[in-house]
């Protein structure tokens, strides 16, 4: 069954000027204006392109390590040091795109094709559930089956599904573009924020990689994607661009061009932003002349912190584990843990990845015990927190609470009680002893009070009476 010749609407906006940003990152660097960039931002206010530009020139050594130290700074300012967690649940990797960096693209015969049942996506669910995890993003192919009823019943399917103690309390999803009924409907299914990556902005770029004759090479029907989304009522969206097609500067001033676009057209911003770098993948082969260093990878992540101060960034499984370490620092608040790619991996004992069941090449296999204690001992606060979804601060209410920083009034505590529940329902000893030592550690951090007192009471229902969910 052929899909539904979808177009964008007449009145949709290419809003990507490339020559425009790329005359920007072509100025000289300026200290001055980069440092007054960082001032903006640490006065927790989005940068403009011409702001961001200047950190992203910015080529003396001394200006650079101000970034860094100044996307420490607003991390901690705004989120502090927690860290929520999540899994991706690939659904289906049916596709009709072509691809050219994608395991999973049309042409590869290599690739095993599967699509889970509601009977399999349960048992995936349980998986994970019984690993500990509250959140998952369920990730779907560009398929005719993949419509929106689809993925509303995959969302609903996940949402019914129960293992002991555990329950998955918020589903994302990334998944192709929808028209606004569509997006509607997923919405109805109970979605949090949904995902989608332009992964090139670079339009000369974007044609290469997506080959004419996919739905994928219609840049302006992705482009506007999150436009119809957010029309349909989905006011937490993320964006995101795959690092290694084109310059990374570019790339990095365009997703700051699509945050502000969307904030001067729906007054909210993304509510995530995410950063991958290609990876191998089966059968697929890149030139290395974009490939982003590690150096320029810490860089661009400090500079996403700064230019857009109230959106999460995501930190994917991709990286290595060291890596990931080493970039929590600069403005990272959401990564993956415990990631299996292959379709039905979930319930599989782990072992060498299968890269013809995967879309890309993993770098950080660890299970999400090993991620939690290694949060915990580096003195980040794992979180499995969900109350701002399920409170109704997110789109414009979440960025009434995020751009003053007001979010870690509830971040913390919401991060104590969930971390409190996985230490005792899922941890290892050595990852609950210090999970334990770590929940002290931030109780002595705040003042004596009231919240702190109400606190203790919630960690102690928790741990004694067996109580769950606890959130404020």
């Amino acid at each position: 069954m052929p899909l539904p010749a979808l177009r964008p609407r007449p009145d949709a906006t290419d809003f990507i000027d490339d020559a425009a940003l790329t005359a920007l990152l072509a100025r000289p660097s300026d200290p001055a204006r980069a440092r007054e960039a960082i001032a903006k931002s640490l006065g927790k206010q989005a940068l403009d392109l011409d702001e961001t530009a200047a950190l992203l020139t910015a080529a003396e050594p001394d200006v650079v390590a101000e970034i860094l130290a100044g996307a420490r700074r607003l991390k901690e300012e705004v989120y502090g040091n927690r860290i929520v967690l999540f899994a991706p649940l690939y659904v289906g990797n049916e596709c009709v795109n072509d691809c050219v960096y994608c395991g999973f693209r049309r042409s590869n015969r290599e690739a095993v094709r599967v699509t889970l049942d509601r009977e399999e996506l349960g048992r995936q669910v349980r998986a994970l559930e019984d690993q500990g995890h509250k959140r998952l993003i369920l990730v779907y192919g560009e398929h005719p089956r993949y419509d929106a009823a689809f993925i509303a019943d995959t969302v609903r399917a996940v949402y019914e599904t129960k293992s002991g103690p555990g329950e998955i309390r918020r589903v994302n999803i990334n998944a192709a573009p929808l028209d606004v009924d569509g997006f509607r409907l997923v919405k109805e299914a109970g979605i949090g924020t949904y995902q989608i990556f332009q992964e090139t902005y670079h339009h000369a770029t974007y044609a290469q990689v997506h080959p004419r004759g996919t739905r994928k090479a219609d840049y302006l029907w992705r482009l506007e994607a999150l436009d119809r989304a957010m029309e349909a009522g989905c006011d937490d969206v993320g964006i995101g661009a795959l690092f290694g097609l084109h310059d990374w500067r570019f790339e990095a001033l365009a997703l700051v061009a699509h945050a502000l676009h969307l904030q001067q057209r729906f007054g909210v911003g993304p509510h995530t932003i995410s950063f991958p770098r290609v990876q191998p993948s089966l059968g697929c082969e890149l030139a290395d002349r974009w490939l982003v260093s590690d150096e320029d990878f810490l860089r661009l992540i400090a500079v996403l912190r700064l230019s857009v101060p109230y959106t999460g960034l995501i930190l994917t499984a991709r990286e290595s584990d060291g890596l990931r370490r080493a970039a929590m620092g600069f403005g990272v608040s959401q990564i993956d843990a415990g990631t299996r790619l292959e379709l039905g991996g979930y319930t599989r004992e782990a072992g060498d990845q299968r890269l013809d069941r995967e879309q890309f090449m993993l770098g950080d296999v660890r299970s999400l015990d090993e991620v939690m204690r290694g949060l915990a001992l580096d003195g980040h606060l794992p979180s499995f927190c969900t109350a701002c979804y399920r409170l109704g601060r997110t789109g414009e209410h979440f960025m009434e609470f995020a751009i003053p920083g007001f979010i870690k009034r509830f971040c913390t505590p919401n991060a104590l009680t969930t971390l409190a529940e996985y230490l005792a329902d899922y941890a290892t000893p050595a990852t609950r002893a210090a999970g334990e030592k770590l929940i002290e550690d931030e109780l002595a951090k705040m003042p004596a009070g009231a919240p702190k007192d109400e606190l203790r009471r919630s960690l102690e229902r928790i741990r004694v009476a067996g109580e769950r969910d606890l959130y404020q």
